[in-house]
């Protein structure tokens, strides 16, 4: 496609300049050389950013060819932090795969080439292949992986992990895309499978695979001892002082050890070690500039920490090649340079032709005449960046009479011979070449002038379990409070093997008042539930035996029928309330099309639950709770298009006027293609304004109106409104709240939070209102790293440098508007290289926009603020958030403002900066530790529950306190709420005070539990426990049993037994009987009072065989039968159900 230089292959020491090369067509230019030279190429680029943007374009243009990049570490040179696994796990694989490399591209950041790392010898020495059938020493190979840098877990999520579970070994090697498992058979490997982190589950069969080291140094007795060596021939210190020294001896990685590589080997590497014999350079411009910068960053840094005797550092030479040593080390290859300007010699000069101005101008007559002028004397690539992006602006086209040819690679544009053609592609910029054939590549920025998000990878599909979250027993603690439905509330004790009858089962083992212990069988979990109210440390401690709790249980109940009855009167006024039902056009499929990313498992499911909710004829009530930055704006979106289509009108609800903004934007962003009329109505607006909004809200020609609580003011009038969306809900009051109750009569009503207020919580828990939750994450976010530490100069001026020096920028969050100014001058006084701008809710409205405004160009790399940004614009850049006075913010402020950072695929760090330990309060301290907690993606959800902790959980109607909810905790409150609403619409009377109502008690004296050597993780087994008594379907045991085999092998006879158990109280409940027990003489049956079974059939059994049945009382019966063997008893116990069930004629 362009014409390069004859001379491509140059000798050794030799170097070409390559001129009029653009930043854009820099990838392009690089896949026509690699194709051209039968060599590996090493790009070299000034920084992070354009290695990533450049490895992503080579894919498109070198399709062929293997491209890898080097990922920079992502800390500060002599940084105390270490990098992520992920990264790790990426440089390890690229390390090792470019020394086997004939052809393609490896793309470095100059900075990443200046680090001196471990030598090619250590990869090659500490890596390992495993295959199908090959026999392995399971200790000695858990050594050999605990020396390698893997940690061993319970479960496998990440990087560089393990776990091992009697003859299943889980294991997640770096530089892999699947953690594997390996099954073993004595001492061969029976089966080698991936399997998916998320669920769990497995995928597919291997034959083998490869396992990389865990880091990058060893930590093996070799390697400390090396360590221990030079350590003490660099440094004339008291090395009992130092922690570095310390953890490394005892063979634990401290943080940020990676700055002391040196002392892990005789000699480092650099990555030209790395490189294959044959290998060409090609820098861009700017890296000579860039390694200087970073040179004196990196000397600045080592003379701020010399001296330091409990963390002594190397000298930068030691750590990083000298600027004059890495060029030397680059001239000895052959070498060429991509510039950006002409050179001497025209050969050398590529035909790059300058790209007119291409706007698609929707208001002109003829939107698309500037690319129909180009587009006549040469061929065009239009890329866009994703199959939906590509429709729409196919769609456009062809309105103009421009058709384009859809092709799927840059080979097949190469080879079509058509004039425009279109793809799917992620480039940001454009470029042209006019010779030996002129054609240009059009991003779609370029047309439409404004940036398009890139495209999420899709994660697997998880179904979200509300309930689970709460009712989760993983999270009990030894001394937690648990509350058993008959006995009241007490301290877990943990899980005890005991010896009953003979047969060994596993009880949950819990204390109450006095001393006295309680023993529950595994099989009875269904009745404990965690302990959740205001305080743990006040939960009440029943005795045993005393009508203690049996009183409060009853006044909870009285109560919790009155709310049920209430509940299911709103219920009923909902249902039997006619809303209206929207129909969905054609031209939705379109607007969904144009979403730019690539929509979560979650969202879609939301998205989904959002429009069955409109379509049909019952008022719409649904939250949405998801993570800050997770895509409920999007949403809402949807929701909002459905309802304009259906000529209704839509008020988005917002708590800021900076966030009404926002959402101003992006929804006319989102609508820009669609004749919809948007208006906000905020302080940013005058009053004529306003006022001229608010007489043709009334007139009905304005569609979606965004704004704060002034929306539900008297004085405004809609046409005809059909959907409210309510953004931030916990931002507003009751008295709010109430008002728009009084809309929801016929009105959809859609809310979104990332932590709902407890009240929220508790009318979706209910089934009052639907709920929605979107917990994945978008790919490649990492999550946020939390610090809560006492305020320190020293602190804040790493935090802010980490992320300056990356390229970030930094949230600075300073609630009190009086010392504002004053914070301000000493961060420029600390940091003199900084650009600190400042926002806050007192500062005029048009400031406010044009600081936030700047800061999101980047003018300013500080932002100096109040919690106005709770709610704030979204930064991507903007990766560290410092709160000073952390102590004073509730958990959902912490939360949403620590949502601010960690939007882009970087590491994000947010610090939590406290006065002195001392004056904490007790519920601050408990607040920080359960943020810093949850610190993983999607946590909004947990930590709201949390709140609901911490803080009681509010009544669920009224506006009043509930003293209920903390007499029998929230969990089990909530469960007996839900068996009263099920009950009163059935029917039925409400028996709240007897738990066993509907559960059966199964007793065959047989060992029914998961074996510890089966299972030894006591939380894991806990929960499956948990799970098998809660099951309410054959299908369900069915799925548990297929994920256990799966997760940690064949079942064992006792685990068979507890799953046989589960199906037979299953069929009992369904016939109404409480309670089977046998032994290996026969047994007894005991049946409810609303028993299914007909008493016909019971006497007729007694009739037929007295000797073998008898009745027992006026609801049992016994019978006799030589039932030795666990399986004879099941089977047994299940014919007889089986006869007792009804035939259903």
């Amino acid at each position: 496609m362009i014409q390069l230089p004859n001379t491509l292959s140059l000798s050794h020491r030799q170097s070409l300049d390559l001129g009029s090369v653009t930043p854009a067509s820099q990838a392009f230019v690089t896949a026509e050389l690699a194709s051209r030279i039968e060599q590996p190429l090493l790009l070299i680029t000034p920084d992070t950013a354009s290695a990533y943007r450049l490895e992503q374009e080579l894919h498109f243009f070198a399709a062929g060819l293997p491209v890898k990049l080097l990922p920079d570490w992502e800390t500060l040179p002599y940084d105390t932090f270490s990098p992520h696994e992920d990264i790790i796990s990426e440089r390890l694989r690229c390390l090792t795969e470019i020394r086997q490399m004939t052809r393609g591209v490896v793309v470095v950041p100059i900075t990443s080439l200046m680090q001196r790392i471990a030598p090619p010898e250590y990869l090659g020495s500490h890596s390992l292949s495993l295959k199908r059938g090959q026999a392995v020493d399971l200790n000695a190979f858990r050594l050999e992986l605990e020396n390698g840098g893997y940690n061993n877990v319970t479960t496998v999520f990440q990087h560089g992990e393990y776990a091992l579970r009697g003859a299943v070994l889980d294991i997640f090697p770096m530089g892999s895309d699947l953690p594997y498992r390996l099954d073993f058979l004595d001492e061969d490997i029976d089966s080698l499978r991936s399997f998916d982190p998320e669920t769990q589950r497995s995928l597919e069969q291997v034959e083998s695979i490869d396992l990389l080291p865990g880091r990058e140094f060893p930590l093996d007795d070799d390697g400390i001892a090396g360590f221990r060596r030079r350590w003490h021939e660099r440094f004339n210190i008291d090395h009992r002082k130092c922690p570095v020294y310390q953890d490394v001896s005892s063979g634990i990685a401290p943080a940020g050890v990676e700055y002391y590589l040196p002392l892990f080997f005789e000699r480092c590497g650099t990555l030209f070690d790395y490189l294959p014999d044959n290998v060409t350079l090609l820098r861009c411009d700017g890296i000579e500039a860039a390694a200087d910068h970073y040179w004196q960053d990196i000397h600045q840094r080592y003379e701020q920490r010399n001296g330091d005797t409990q963390r002594p550092v190397l000298g930068p030479a030691e750590l990083f090649l000298p600027v004059p040593d890495l060029f030397a080390s680059i001239k000895h290859y052959p070498r060429l340079r991509l510039g950006r300007d002409g050179v001497s010699n025209p050969e050398y000069n590529l035909a790059a032709a300058s790209l007119p101005v291409l706007d698609i101008d929707s208001r002109a007559d003829d939107p698309v005449a500037a690319l129909r002028a180009f587009s006549e004397n040469r061929r065009i690539l239009l890329c866009a960046e994703s199959a939906g992006r590509r429709e729409a602006l196919v769609e456009l086209l062809q309105r103009h009479h421009l058709r384009p040819t859809l092709i799927d690679s840059w080979q097949a544009f190469e080879s079509a011979d058509c004039d425009l053609a279109i793809t799917t592609a992620a480039l940001q910029e454009s470029f042209a070449f006019s010779a030996p054939t002129a054609f240009a590549v059009v991003a779609e920025p370029q047309l439409f002038g404004r940036r398009v998000s890139q495209s999420r990878r899709r994660r697997k599909n998880t179904s979200n379990n509300a309930e689970a979250v709460v009712r989760n027993l993983a999270e009990l603690r030894i001394g937690a409070p648990v509350v058993h439905a008959d006995h009241g509330v007490g301290r877990y004790l943990g899980l005890h093997s005991i010896d009953v009858d003979g047969q060994s089962n596993e009880f949950l083992t819990l204390e109450y008042a006095d001393n006295a212990k309680l023993y529950v069988p595994v099989s009875s979990l269904q009745l404990i539930s965690r302990y959740s109210s205001a305080d743990e440390e006040l939960a009440p401690l029943h005795k045993l035996g005393s009508d203690q709790w049996s009183r409060s249980k009853r006044k909870a109940a009285e109560k919790i029928r009155d709310v049920a009855a209430e509940l299911l009167d709103i219920y009923a006024r909902r249902e039997a309330r006619q809303g209206r039902a929207f129909s969905l056009s054609g031209d939705y499929q379109q607007f969904a099309d144009d979403f730019p990313f690539e929509e979560t498992p979650d969202q879609q499911l939301a998205i989904d639950a959002v429009l069955g909710d409109l379509r049909s004829e019952q008022p719409m009530d649904r939250l949405v709770c998801g993570d800050v930055g997770f895509g409920k704006t999007e949403v809402a979106v949807r929701a909002a298009f459905v309802a304009v289509e259906n000529n209704t009108q839509v008020a988005i609800l917002v708590p800021t006027t900076l966030l009404a903004q926002q959402h101003y934007e992006s929804f006319r962003d989102r609508f820009a293609d669609w004749p919809v009329k948007i208006e906000v109505l905020s302080r940013f607006r005058s009053a004529a304004e306003q006022k001229q909004v608010i007489s043709d809200l009334q007139a009905g020609k304005i569609d979606i109106l965004i704004g704060t609580h002034k929306l539900l003011s008297s004085d405004i009038r809609y046409a005809n409104l059909g959907l409210v969306i309510i953004d931030e809900e916990h931002r507003f009051g009751v008295r709010q709240k109430e008002a728009l109750k009084n809309l929801r009569a016929e009105v959809d009503v859609l809310t979104l939070t990332a932590t709902p207020i407890p009240r929220t919580l508790n009318l979706s828990m209910s089934g009052i209102r639907d709920l929605s939750i979107i917990a994945t994450p978008p790919a490649r976010r990492l999550s946020v790293k939390t610090f809560v530490r006492e305020r320190d100069d020293a602190l804040i001026k790493e935090a802010i440098l980490r992320e300056i020096l990356r390229g970030g920028q930094v949230y600075y969050l300073h609630n009190e508007v009086k010392t504002i100014e004053k914070a301000a001058r000493e961060l420029e006084a600390m940091l003199p290289e900084i650009r600190v701008g400042i926002g806050h809710g007192q500062m005029r409205e048009r400031e406010l926009e044009q600081v936030m405004s700047d800061f999101y160009h980047k003018r300013h790399n500080v932002l100096l603020c109040s919690t106005i940004i709770e709610t704030g614009i979204d930064v991507p850049n903007a990766n560290t958030i410092i709160i000073e006075r952390a102590d004073k913010f509730g958990l959902a402020q912490l939360h949403q403002l620590r949502g601010r950072v960690g939007r882009s695929h970087h590491q994000a760090y947010a610090y939590l900066l406290t006065p002195p330990a001392k004056q904490l309060s007790r519920d601050a301290e408990k607040r920080l530790t359960a943020i810093s907690e949850a610190d993983d993606l999607g946590a909004g959800f947990t930590l709201a529950t949390h709140d609901m902790e911490i803080r009681g959980a509010g009544e669920l109607l009224g506006e009043g306190q509930s003293g209920q909810i903390h007499s029998i905790g929230f969990s089990l409150y909530m469960e007996m709420l839900d068996r009263a609403v099920k009950a009163i619409q059935a029917g039925k009377a409400v028996n709240l005070e007897d738990s066993q109502a509907d559960h059966t008690e199964v007793n065959l004296r047989i060992p029914a539990l998961i074996p510890d050597d089966y299972l030894p993780d006591v939380q894991e087994r806990l929960m499956l426990y948990k799970r098998i008594a809660s099951a309410t379907s054959d299908n369900a045991l069915r799925e548990l049993q297929v994920e256990m085999i799966d997760r940690f092998g064949l079942l064992p006879e006792a685990c068979k037994n507890l799953f046989r158990c589960a199906q037979l109280r299953l069929k009992a409940e369904a016939l109404g009987i409480r309670k089977i027990e046998a032994s290996a003489g026969g047994g007894r049956l005991e049946f409810a009072e609303d028993t299914q079974v007909d008493p016909m059939a019971i006497v007729q059994l007694v009739q037929k065989n007295a000797l073998r049945y008898q009745l027992d009382g006026a609801n049992a019966m016994r019978f006799k039968e030589e039932v030795e063997s666990p399986e004879q008893r099941i089977s047994a116990v299940d014919d007889l159900l089986a006869a007792l069930t009804p035939s259903t004629k």
